[in-house]
């Protein structure tokens, strides 16, 4: 009996085997082909990559906004009427898709680097599409419900740019380990200028980027301005019930220089600090008056309201995930809590003189104090026995009217309009949301003596950026955040930055034709062996026997083909064949 022997001997190729099979579901030797790819699955690649682009920039988004997750949570509420933590889901679904279309990513550039040909599965192809149009309809969503919010992208460049373009630049000094790879197996000479001219034109556009990047933290330390000072927006809302009197006592002990409520007036006639325009979310009010519990807040009077509970709600919710970090005593203090008058905040304020800014929301038409909400919020600050000076007076209605009782009020508008035209109206301070303020507005505003608060600032690279911004203070939900950060997270000054980013230029630049030539010198010396000849050397512990037999038919392959390379053989159909037939994996 004749025993035949392979014309190739294969070792298994575990790693390979890997990622065609994960990737298309090529786990056999005989389905794997390094032929080109075809124009549909060429198609499917840019689907993948588009997928991974705007997932990319979609989990960037909500990493940023962090900042702002509370006031996501209360659009949600306003639009469900229940209070959950809505960013949840979303971030465990963006974190999910994100993390699938990123592997299949890489996969993909392994198929690529190692000459193999794409075959997306179909089951890959159906999760591509769900994270695709998953991830449209939720930019669509946040576009119509959440605009505002997109400003955060170009915000938190200014904090993340300069080590996001080192990331970048890293990334694609990377992949010309593939790009060379690419060029130098190519035959066709359009393609390798094609491939080299998109490469070269990112890889420079990367080199020069760092000319287009701005943030106000790329200065002489020796110009940064004072430490911004922080205002308690509700008090310390994240470890007490916002616009409660504990809230705010909080607040003073995480040294905040001001605080900040919203204000309402009751039926009769009593300031009183409530964010929401009903009771329902922050008071037990479906107990004590489930009849009234969708009734604007304003329609109480101060005896109803002293009869709500404006603690449990926040033990029962746990909107910021804090409630475990309290002890046994701020658990009962939280616990306790109702609902606190304006008076009372202003005689606080005034015993640790600290400022107080306060947004005062206007009653309804049909509201008993709907003409004199002005006169009974002047008087409570004037019963309380405030400095004058320590008030910032928002509301821009009968403002002339406030000046003329009340002058040494510090004059707040909460609009943003031009120094000259607030020095015209007697203004001297601004409080905005942080988003439409540009650097060079906040160094106008600065210049021109007008005290600029921006809010709601919650995390330190935010507060970093403004700070270095020139921004007299902030206001803030996390005052116990915020006292951590004593210096900016980052501060670097310009020649030295310049040295870094032409650094890693240079070496970048160097480490790419550093691989360009090893890929030639690796893929030319590939090409002057034959395939068998490689095998041959990789067979040197077998017997001697067999090593014959593989010299003859090496020899006798060689005169019956005529083959001189190695790209040849493996073109061949006979190599179909033997792979075909049972050869072992």
């Amino acid at each position: 009996m004749v025993k035949h022997q392979p014309l190739q001997v294969y070792e298994r190729q575990l790693c390979l085997s890997c990622i065609t099979g994960i990737y298309g579901c090529r786990w056999k030797r005989y389905q794997r082909s390094h032929d080109d790819t075809t124009k549909w699955e060429l198609l499917w690649s840019l689907v993948l990559l588009l997928t991974f682009c705007l997932l990319l920039v979609w989990f960037y988004f909500w990493w940023e906004a962090h900042n702002d997750y509370s006031e996501f949570n209360w659009f949600l509420y306003n639009r469900s009427g229940e209070w959950s933590d809505g960013t949840v889901p979303i971030l465990a679904t963006t974190a999910a898709g994100f993390t699938y279309i990123a592997f299949l990513m890489v996969l993909a550039l392994c198929h690529i680097a190692l000459g193999q040909q794409l075959n997306l599965h179909w089951l890959h192809k159906i999760g591509v599409t769900a994270a695709l149009f998953t991830t449209v309809a939720g930019v669509i969503a946040i576009n119509q419900t959440w605009g505002q919010e997109w400003d955060v992208i170009p915000i938190s460049l200014q904090a993340t740019g300069p080590f996001l373009h080192f990331g970048a630049l890293a990334a694609a000094t990377a992949l010309s380990w593939i790009v060379a790879g690419q060029v130098m197996r190519a035959e066709k000479t359009i393609f390798q200028v094609v491939i080299m001219l998109l490469y070269l034109s990112v890889l420079l556009g990367l080199y020069v980027l760092p000319l287009y990047i701005t943030s106000p933290c790329i200065m002489e330390p020796a110009n940064l301005s004072p430490r911004p000072d922080v205002i308690g927006h509700q008090g310390a809302p994240m470890v007490a019930p916002e616009n409660t009197l504990w809230s705010f006592q909080r607040a003073l002990q995480m040294n905040v220089t001001g605080l900040e409520a919203d204000v309402s007036i009751s039926s009769d006639g009593v300031p009183f600090l409530i964010h929401d325009r009903t009771l329902q979310r922050t008071t037990d009010v479906e107990k004590v008056f489930p009849d009234r519990q969708m009734e604007d807040a304003s329609f109480f009077n101060w005896t109803d309201l002293r009869q709500l509970n404006a603690g449990q709600w926040f033990l029962k919710d746990d909107p910021f995930w804090t409630v475990d970090t309290l002890t046994v005593n701020e658990t009962a203090r939280v616990a306790n809590q109702s609902v606190c008058s304006l008076e009372q905040l202003l005689k606080l304020s005034s015993y640790h003189n600290t400022t107080v800014v306060f947004r005062l929301r206007r009653p309804p038409t049909d509201h008993p104090c709907y003409y004199s909400w002005i006169n009974d919020t002047l008087g409570a600050v004037q019963r309380s026995g405030i400095p004058q000076s320590l008030v910032m007076w928002t509301p821009d209605e009968h403002r002339d009217q406030v000046k003329q009782l009340a002058p040494d009020l510090i004059q707040t508008s909460v609009e943003k309009r031009s120094p000259q035209h607030l020095q015209q109206l007697g203004i001297s301070s601004l409080l905005l949301r942080y988003n439409p303020v540009i650097t060079q507005e906040i160094s106008e505003f600065v210049e021109s003596h007008i005290n600029l608060t921006l809010y709601t600032v919650n995390e330190p690279w935010l507060y970093s950026v403004l700070w270095c911004s020139g921004v007299s203070s902030v206001s803030s939900e996390a005052p116990h955040i915020l006292k951590k950060v004593p210096y900016p997270i980052w501060l670097m000054g310009p020649h030295k930055y310049t040295l870094l980013w032409v650094s890693a230029d240079v070496i970048s630049f160097a480490v790419v034709i550093g691989i360009f030539v090893f890929q030639k010198y690796r893929m030319s010396g590939m090409h002057r062996y034959h395939p068998e000849q490689i095998m041959l050397s990789a067979a040197v512990r077998r017997p001697s026997r067999d090593m014959s037999v593989m010299k003859e038919k090496l020899i006798f392959s060689e005169m019956g083909n005529g083959l001189d390379s190695a790209e040849e053989l493996y073109t061949d159909n006979s190599y179909d064949y033997y792979n075909t037939q049972g050869v072992g994996q």
